[in-house]
């Protein structure tokens, strides 16, 4: 069944088509026979009870360097189409949380993965809360005391921003580092929101897993190792992805998270997992789905679409 879709992104000549999730879903829709109509946030408009957006008619190539065609700009009623892909990257501000509540005016009616309410109501550090047994020790404040008696019982200890991502200000502040206060100083003056503090696991050093789930269940997993030196995992900051198989932890992890996401309509989401504990469950734009193809595993686009096509057969 060939569908009408909508895909709302970052600028599509700037994507680095040899990671990108995105790019690998929309190589799938279009080998699908899916017409793809693509937009990026700042040109979706409401205009009465219309939601519009102007944007192109989109083919997509894989070949780095000529990877995407686009037609004339035309304005299009995303009530008309059959599905919208909500994959714009963080950073998860204002201007993100307003995309979502204009995409909750068509979706259901018009499917929008991951569901728009959902996406608002689960920040990826924010969300994960919710399975604090699962995590290591964590605490969310703006306190320096708070801080302090946090380091002074677990030591080693990392501090980042609640809704950075791609491993952007993420700090490990050991037991004798003198510059906590500064950098608590620091995230007070640029982050108006609280932040994250949590305990150190030397276990990052063999790898940060992501593990892929579509609609709840397991589709595969990487591995992302940090280089020498350094506390950050993401491939964003050099770190290398690797084959990884899934201990009974994890599964278990996932496990437990899976009724929760079918129940919000979070098809695609990525946790990260370190050690036993799990860290993060990303949810507006998951990426992994290349890497995890590239060492033998799914074709998790295709798992995608599947079960996209499958809810929007329910839905007609």
């Amino acid at each position: 069944m060939a569908l009408r879709i909508a895909c709302q992104m970052d600028p599509v000549d700037r994507i680095d088509i040899r990671g990108d999730s995105t790019f690998a879903i929309l190589l799938e829709a279009q080998k699908r026979g899916h017409d793809i109509f693509y937009y990026t946030p700042p040109n979706l408009a409401l205009h009465g009870d219309k939601l519009l957006a102007r944007g192109h008619s989109l083919r997509v190539n894989d070949k780095y360097g000529d990877h995407y065609a686009l037609s004339d700009p035309r304005v299009e009623n995303l009530a008309e189409r059959d599905c919208v892909l909500l994959r714009q990257d963080p950073p998860f501000d204002m201007a993100y949380i307003t995309t979502t509540h204009l995409l909750e005016r068509v979706h259901p009616k018009t499917l929008v993965v991951n569901d728009p309410m959902h996406v608002r109501n689960a920040p990826e550090k924010l969300f994960v809360l919710d399975y604090l047994d699962l995590m290591p020790p964590t605490l969310v404040t703006r306190q320096l005391d708070d801080v302090v008696a946090f380091r002074a019982e677990y030591k080693d200890i990392i501090v980042k921003p609640l809704y950075g991502n791609g491993g952007a200000a993420v700090f490990r502040i050991r037991p004798d580092d003198s510059n906590l206060s500064s950098l608590v100083e620091m995230f007070q003056t640029v982050f108006r929101e609280p932040f994250m503090v949590q305990e150190y696991r030397p276990e990052v050093t063999l790898g940060d897993k992501r593990i892929i789930l579509v609609d709840g269940e397991v589709a595969g997993a990487i591995n992302r190792v940090p280089q020498d030196g350094e506390t950050r995992s993401n491939l964003h900051v050099g770190g290398t992805a690797a084959k990884i198989s899934l201990t009974p932890r994890d599964l278990e992890i996932c496990e437990r998270l899976k009724p929760e996401l079918k129940r919000r309509g979070l098809l695609f989401t990525g946790i990260d997992v370190i050690g036993p504990y799990l860290t993060e469950i990303n949810v507006t734009s998951p990426t992994g789905i290349r890497q995890v193809k590239a060492f033998g595993g799914n074709d998790i686009a295709a798992m995608i679409w599947d079960a996209i096509e499958s809810k929007a057969a329910t839905a007609t």
